[in-house]
C-alpha cells in the first residue's frame, strides 16, 4: 500500500471514529467533567492535563485544517485517535453510559457513544 493510499485510509478512519464537531468538541473540553476524567502525564489526577484532553485539543485543530495541510505527525496522531477509540469502545460498561467516566473519556478523544 502506498503512503497515499495509507494516509487517505487513515484519515477515513479517523473521520469515522470522531464524531463530534470541532466546536461541540471544544466546547466539552471546557467541562469540569471532561476535566476530571483520563490519565495524567505526571501518574496522578490533578497533576495537569490528562492525556486524552490534551489529545481532543490536538483533534479541535485537525478537524479545523485542511487535509492538503496535515503532516506525518498529524497522520501519527490520527492513527492514536481511531485505536484509542476503538479499543475504549470494545470495553463499554453495561446500562446507561450517559453520564460516566467512559463516556466522558470517549468524549475527549471526539467520540461521544451516544450519538
Amino acid at each position: 500500500m502506498s503512503g497515499r493510499d495509507e494516509g487517505r485510509d487513515t484519515y477515513r478512519e479517523f473521520t469515522e471514529a470522531v464524531n463530534m464537531k470541532p466546536g461541540e468538541l471544544s466546547s466539552w473540553l471546557e467541562t469540569d467533567e471532561s476535566k476530571q476524567v483520563g490519565w495524567h502525564k505526571g501518574g496522578h489526577a490533578g497533576g495537569g492535563e490528562s492525556v486524552g484532553h490534551d489529545s481532543g485539543r490536538k483533534i479541535v485543530n485537525l478537524l479545523r485544517r485542511k487535509r492538503a495541510d496535515l503532516s506525518e505527525g498529524d497522520y501519527k496522531h490520527m492513527r492514536k485517535v481511531v485505536g484509542y477509540v476503538r479499543r475504549h469502545m470494545a470495553q463499554r460498561p453495561s446500562g446507561d453510559v450517559r453520564d460516566t467516566k467512559w463516556r466522558w473519556s470517549l468524549m475527549n478523544w471526539g467520540h461521544d457513544p451516544l450519538k
